[in-house]
């Protein structure tokens, strides 16, 4: 069996706020081996950006991990010092942000970046640096690569901007990337070409992928498989066209259904009542289980853990062996 490039076990992620300490992230655990797409889906405030920070160990104060392991390679990497940190991430870990304007200093040039990020991971002179961040921009979709490397990040579109931002991910070759909403404000056209990219970066190289979007569309384009996160907790794991064909989760359900369909007559698409829970008010039992269809007194009181479903997939809900209300 070929081993995971990233192993995440029980991660456990709680803010130290006055009114109390308050838990983002709850026992979330999944794996994801070479050359694979995992996509990480879920509504705003789910606690998918906050995994991917916690994973490369940018989690801003007052937020810690407080339980569970994270694992590159078999390695642990969660309580390494902050300088052996910094010598993985960028360069056995890429990191591709939601905002390429936030990624880039609008006072440097790319190529000035691009060189400073490959020459602190690779044993290059200035010259050889500048020909391998050529190379990654024309990799990477930039027209006229040579001649745009000395523009400044505002000379971009926000689609080349987010391809320069891939780049920089690239620089030393990383086993892991993590695209945190790579395609959030794009055009359609450009999202397909952003989509693209990514899988041709895992065909090629190899990398394992964590996508974490809020997107179905673009987890069904991209993934291998998707992890759906519900409150800081996992609520399906599994195949992503086994989920998209046949959601066991009442949340996923929800939100293969908010979708609309070329095949679909209904005049309305499905809408999941309610909204998530805050931090500091998370049911008792089953998060979902204020919004759920199918809620019994059970759901209310104990909480569901990810369970075996059918091959290769996991469902943390008791009701997940039944039909749904739009089945």
């Amino acid at each position: 069996m070929t081993e995971a490039v990233l192993s995440v076990r029980d991660l456990r992620v709680e803010f130290s706020t006055r009114h109390g300490t308050l838990v983002a992230l709850d026992g979330v655990s999944f794996d994801i081996a070479p050359g694979e797409v995992l996509g990480m889906v879920g509504e705003s405030g789910a606690g998918k950006s906050l995994t991917g920070s916690a994973i490369i160990g940018l989690l801003e104060p007052p937020g810690r991990t407080t339980g569970g392991e994270i694992l590159l390679r078999g390695r642990r990497i969660d309580n390494l010092p902050a300088s052996e940190m910094r010598g993985i991430r960028g360069k056995r870990i890429g990191m591709v942000f939601q905002d390429p304007l936030t990624s880039l200093n609008p006072l440097y040039t790319i190529a000035e970046q691009l060189i400073e990020t490959i020459r602190t991971h690779q044993s290059l002179t200035a010259s050889q640096a500048r020909l391998r961040a050529i190379e990654l921009l024309d990799r990477v979709g930039i027209p006229a690569a040579a001649r745009r490397i000395d523009d400044y990040p505002h000379h971009f579109s926000g689609g080349m901007r987010q391809r320069v931002v891939i780049a920089l991910a690239l620089c030393a070759d990383p086993e892991l990337v993590i695209a945190d909403e790579p395609t959030t404000a794009l055009d359609v056209s450009v999202q397909a070409q952003i989509i693209d990219l990514i899988k041709e970066i895992c065909a090629e190289k190899g990398a394992a992928v964590l996508l974490i979007t809020h997107d179905m569309g673009v987890i069904a384009e991209t993934a291998d498989r998707v992890a759906v996160l519900y409150a800081g907790r996992l609520a399906e794991v599994g195949p992503t066209q086994d989920i998209i064909r046949d959601p066991r989760h009442p949340y996923t359900r929800g939100l293969m259904g908010s979708i609309p369909t070329l095949t679909q007559n209904a005049t309305r698409l499905v809408q999941i009542p309610g909204a998530m829970p805050r931090l500091s008010d998370i049911p008792a039992g089953c998060a979902f289980n204020p919004r759920c269809p199918n809620v019994t007194d059970h759901c209310r009181t104990a909480r569901p853990s990810l369970m075996p479903l059918q091959a290769f997939r996991e469902v943390a809900c008791w009701q997940a062996d039944k039909e749904g209300p739009n089945d």
